[in-house]
């Protein structure tokens, strides 16, 4: 199940996010501002186990699905940053329903949220 990292880390010039972490998957969200719910972006990460992927929506640009370089296999180097790479195979059916058994705790307004664009997906 998602929960929510509790005082996640905001940056100064970004839009406020909320952040809800599990074992499999990670969900980030931007609102408008911090006084309006108004969801203006999300990144769905999962597979983190198999070989994380992530999602990206946002209002302005639409939709991106990147594969995740976790930066592990750099030979005779240490650990490099996670790098996002373009990755075109989504398979929006079995995200949809990952993320519907993992999403049942959070709030009614992201989790609907967030369910409806993976239906538009790609």
């Amino acid at each position: 199940m998602l929960r929510e990292i509790q005082n996640t880390r905001q940056i100064a010039g970004e839009s406020p996010r909320r952040w809800f972490h599990s074992s499999e998957m990670d969900l980030i969200v931007w609102l408008s501002s911090a006084a309006d719910d108004e969801i203006i972006g999300f990144q769905l990460c999962y597979d983190k186990v198999r070989g994380e992927k992530a999602l990206h929506w946002k209002a302005d640009r639409g939709f991106s699905h990147m594969d995740v370089d976790d930066g592990e296999d750099t030979a005779g180097k240490h650990k490099a940053s996670p790098l996002l790479m373009p990755d075109g195979a989504f398979d929006s059916q079995a995200v949809q329903r990952r993320f519907s058994c993992a999403a049942q705790t959070l709030p009614d307004d992201i989790r609907n949220f967030v369910e409806n664009k993976l239906g538009q997906a790609f």
